[in-house]
């Protein structure tokens, strides 16, 4: 556990976990608060998506925490392994949580104001987030192929 809070990447990915698992917490509650006000029993559709991601994300975080920690490649590596996909993680909540109080689509790609722009933002999306964990998991990797 202490490679946890020695390694650098792995504690910024353990407080990333931590302010991710705080936004579920607190997108809950207003899900909460609004199933209980609303006349149909329902919070608005980007409540949910934010309050599902902010805890799926923190336990994602938690598992580039556990990566970065084991890999066999230096600390500056593994620290801009994990940054990638937690910006990305907390712009989707962030996102998320501006639909939710806006709550005037249930689909955030109908009618992009720039759907070239929407393309490269889930392209860099895509890059950033699975190009950071498979590095990270490439580094996991190889420590392990180092241990046979």
């Amino acid at each position: 556990m202490e490679l946890l809070i020695k390694a650098p990447g792995a504690l910024i990915a353990m407080f990333g976990a931590i302010l991710f698992f705080l936004a579920a917490l607190g997108t809950g509650a207003w899900k909460y608060f609004s199933i209980r006000t609303s006349p149909t029993a329902e919070a608005p559709y980007y409540v949910n998506i934010a309050h599902r991601a902010a805890l799926m994300y923190s336990f994602a975080a938690l598992l580039l925490a556990v990566l970065a920690a084991l890999s066999a490649f230096p600390d500056a590596v593994n620290v801009i392994a994990v940054l990638l996909p937690l910006v990305y993680f907390a712009l989707a909540i962030s996102r998320y949580i501006q639909l939710g109080i806006e709550n005037k689509t249930d689909n955030q790609h109908r009618n992009p104001p720039s759907p070239r722009g929407e393309l490269a933002l889930l392209l860099s999306l895509m890059v950033a987030e699975m190009g950071g964990f498979l590095l990270l998991a490439a580094g996991f990797t190889y420590r392990v192929m180092l241990m046979i």
